[in-house]
C-alpha cells in the first residue's frame, strides 16, 4: 500500500499597517505617511508577511495610552475580522502601556516597526558578531517591556517578532534577561577591541579606508561585489546584508584603498539597534572618505539623503568628507538630480552594469589627493627601503634615475613626508 505525502505548506502572516498622520508635518520625519507606509510594507514583507489593508489617523499627536483614539481603534478592529488578519503593524514604536492596551482592545497580535526591524535583522545576521549585537538589541527591547506586553508574552506560534532571542522570553524573566544583557555587553566590548586593532594595523599600512553609506537596498553590496568580487549576498530587499565586509581596491593611479561595507540606514532606525551596532558603525568615524551611495531611481531619494545625513551626524562622522554616489543610474531616473551640498565629489553610476565607475574611483582619488601634500626629493639608492616604501605607500608623479640617486616627485602623508625631509629638494 502506497504512503500519502502530506505537504506543509506554510500560511503567510496577513498583517494590517497603522500610522498616525500629525495635522502638521512632524519635523523628526523627513518622509510623509504614505511614504512611510510603502517602506513599513516592504519591511513586513522583508520579514516573510504581507500587509493586506493600511489605517491612518490624522490626530494632533500619537494617544499616550493606545496610539489611536478609542474609535479608531474599534474600527481597525472590524478591519482586523473583515480582512482575517493575524495582527496589526504600527509605524512607530509603540510604548508598553500602548502595546498591552491595544493587544486588550484589539484581540490580535499588535506589533511596530522596532519588532519588524529586529526580525529581519535576526533573520540576516550569519556572523557570530552580527548574532551577538541582533540579540542585545533585541533583550533590550524586551526587557523595558516585560510588564507591557500581556499576550504578546505568550507567542508560541510564528510570525513576525518570533526569531532569534524571541523565542525564549516565554522562559525567561527579568533577571535572566538582565544577566543575559552583561554577557552580550562583555561580547560587544571584545568586538569593539578587536575593531581597534584592526584598525591599528590599518594605520600602520597607511592604506586609505573608505565606507560605504547608505540607506539600505542603495545598491552597496553590489557595488563592492562588482569591484572585488566579494561574494556579498546582494537582493532587491531591505537589510539584505548586515555583516561588515572590507576588501582592497585598486584605484585608477594604481594606489589601493580599502572599501568596508556596513549596514544600511533607514527611517526611524531603532535606537536599540543604533546602540546594539555602535561597535560596528564606529568603523564610520575612522574613515577617511564616507562613499554615500544614493538610489537614483527612488521617488524618496532626497528624504533618504537627509536620513542618512542625519545619522551620520548621530554617529559622529557630520565631518569626515562625502563623496555622494547616485546609483540606479541604468533605472528610470527623474533628472534633476538632488543637489548635495555636503559632499565633495559627485559620481552618476550603475554598480549593475558597472557604468559610470571610473567617474566614481577619479572622485575618490580626487579627495584622497586633497590629504596629501607634493615634494621633489632625491633618495640615494643605498636607501633602497626607504624608496620601497615610496613606491608601496605614495602616488608617484614623476620618477628619474640620476647618477646621485632616485629623483621622485611624490604625494605623501605625514609620515611619508617626515622620512623624506632629509633628501628633499
Amino acid at each position: 500500500m502506497a504512503k500519502e505525502i502530506h505537504e506543509t505548506v506554510e500560511i503567510e502572516e496577513k498583517v494590517i499597517l497603522v500610522a498616525v498622520e500629525p495635522d502638521e508635518r512632524n519635523s523628526k520625519s523627513s518622509m510623509d505617511t504614505e511614504a512611510c507606509l510603502d517602506e513599513l510594507e516592504e519591511l513586513v514583507c522583508t520579514a516573510g508577511a504581507v500587509a493586506v489593508a493600511r489605517c491612518v489617523q490624522k490626530r494632533e499627536r500619537v494617544h499616550p495610552g493606545h496610539y489611536f483614539g478609542k474609535g479608531k481603534l474599534e474600527e481597525l478592529k472590524m478591519m482586523v475580522e473583515a480582512y482575517g488578519a493575524s495582527g496589526v503593524v504600527c509605524d512607530d514604536e509603540l510604548s508598553p502601556a500602548q502595546l498591552k492596551n491595544m493587544e486588550r482592545i484589539l484581540e490580535t497580535k499588535v506589533m511596530d516597526r522596532t519588532i519588524v526591524i529586529l526580525d529581519i535583522f535576526a533573520g540576516r545576521a550569519l556572523s557570530g558578531e552580527g548574532k551577538i549585537q541582533v540579540e542585545l538589541a533585541q533583550l533590550k527591547y524586551s526587557l523595558s517591556r516585560l510588564t507591557g506586553m500581556g499576550a504578546s508574552m505568550s507567542r508560541l506560534g510564528g510570525g513576525i517578532g518570533t526569531r532569534g532571542p524571541g523565542e525564549k522570553k516565554l522562559e525567561t524573566d527579568r533577571r535572566y534577561i538582565k544577566s543575559r544583557i552583561a554577557e552580550l555587553n562583555s561580547a560587544a566590548k571584545e568586538i569593539q577591541t578587536h575593531r581597534e586593532l584592526l584598525r591599528n594595523q590599518r594605520g600602520k599600512k597607511g592604506t586609505p579606508v573608505v565606507s560605504l553609506v547608505g540607506y539600505t537596498n542603495a545598491g552597496k553590496s553590489t557595488l563592492i561585489n562588482k569591484l572585488t568580487d566579494a561574494g556579498v549576498l546582494a537582493e532587491d530587499k531591505l537589510f539584505a546584508t548586515l555583516d561588515t565586509t572590507t576588501r582592497k581596491v585598486t584605484l585608477l593611479n594604481g594606489s589601493e584603498i580599502l572599501l568596508t561595507d556596513t549596514v544600511g540606514f533607514i527611517q526611524k532606525l531603532p535606537h536599540h539597534l543604533v546602540q546594539a551596532f555602535r561597535a560596528t558603525l564606529e568603523e564610520l568615524k575612522y574613515a577617511d572618505i564616507l562613499l554615500h551611495m544614493v538610489d537614483a531611481s527612488n521617488p524618496n531619494r532626497q528624504e533618504q539623503m537627509q536620513v542618512v545625513y542625519k545619522t551620520l551626524k548621530d554617529l559622529g562622522c557630520e565631518d569626515t568628507p562625502v563623496i555622494t554616489v547616485f546609483n540606479k543610474m541604468d533605472r528610470e531616473v527623474e533628472f534633476p538630480l538632488p543637489l548635495d551640498g555636503q559632499a565633495r565629489e559627485i559620481a552618476r553610476i550603475s554598480a549593475v552594469t558597472g557604468s559610470g565607475m571610473e567617474e566614481m574611483l577619479q572622485a575618490i582619488e580626487t579627495v584622497l589627493k586633497t590629504f596629501r601634500t607634493s615634494l621633489i626629493a632625491l633618495v640615494p639608492y643605498t636607501e633602497g627601503g626607504l624608496i620601497g616604501w615610496v613606491h608601496g605607500r605614495c602616488e608617484m608623479i614623476k620618477e628619474e634615475h640620476t647618477p646621485e640617486g632616485v629623483l621622485m616627485e611624490v604625494y605623501v602623508d605625514g609620515e611619508s613626508a617626515n622620512r623624506l625631509e632629509k633628501y628633499r629638494q
